[in-house]
C-alpha cells in the first residue's frame, strides 16, 4: 500500500514538474515574442525616423526634385504598414494612424500645389512612435 502511495504521489509530482515547464516554456515564448515585436517595432520607427528626415530634406530641395518628396512619403507608408501589420498594441496603432494622418496631409498639400508643406505634423507624430515603441 505504501508502494502505491509513493508511485502515485511520484506521478504527481512529474505531473507538476511536466506542468510547471511547459508553462515557463510557454511564457518565455510570449515574452520573447512581445520582445521581438518591441524590436521590429523600433526599428520600423528608426527607419520611419531616417525617411521623415529625407522628407524634410526634400521638401527643402522640392524645386530641383519634386519626385524625392513622393519617395520619402512613400518610404513612411511603407514602414507604417510593416508596423501595423506587426503590433495589436493601441498605442503604437494610434501613433501609426496619427502618421499616415499628417503623410495624407503633406501629400494634400502637394497636390494643392503647395511647393513646401508644412512637415512639423509629420515629425511630431514620427517622435510620438518612436516613444511608443520604445520598449
Amino acid at each position: 500500500m505504501a508502494a502505491s502511495r509513493h508511485r502515485r504521489l511520484g506521478r504527481r509530482t512529474a505531473i507538476a514538474a511536466t506542468t510547471a515547464a511547459v508553462a515557463l516554456t510557454l511564457s518565455a515564448l510570449t515574452g520573447c515574442d512581445a520582445m521581438n515585436k518591441a524590436l521590429d517595432c523600433v526599428q520600423t520607427a528608426d527607419a520611419i525616423a531616417d525617411s521623415v528626415t529625407d522628407l524634410q530634406q526634400a521638401v527643402q530641395n522640392a524645386a530641383n526634385d519634386p519626385t524625392q518628396t513622393d519617395q520619402a512619403l512613400r518610404s513612411i507608408e511603407q514602414n507604417l504598414k510593416k508596423i501595423g501589420d506587426k503590433t495589436d498594441d493601441t498605442d503604437v496603432n494610434k501613433a501609426v494612424d496619427d502618421l499616415g494622418k499628417a503623410v495624407e496631409n503633406v501629400r494634400t498639400a502637394i497636390r494643392n500645389g503647395d511647393r513646401t508643406p508644412d512637415v512639423a505634423p509629420v515629425t511630431d507624430a514620427a517622435g510620438e512612435l518612436t516613444k511608443v515603441c520604445t520598449p
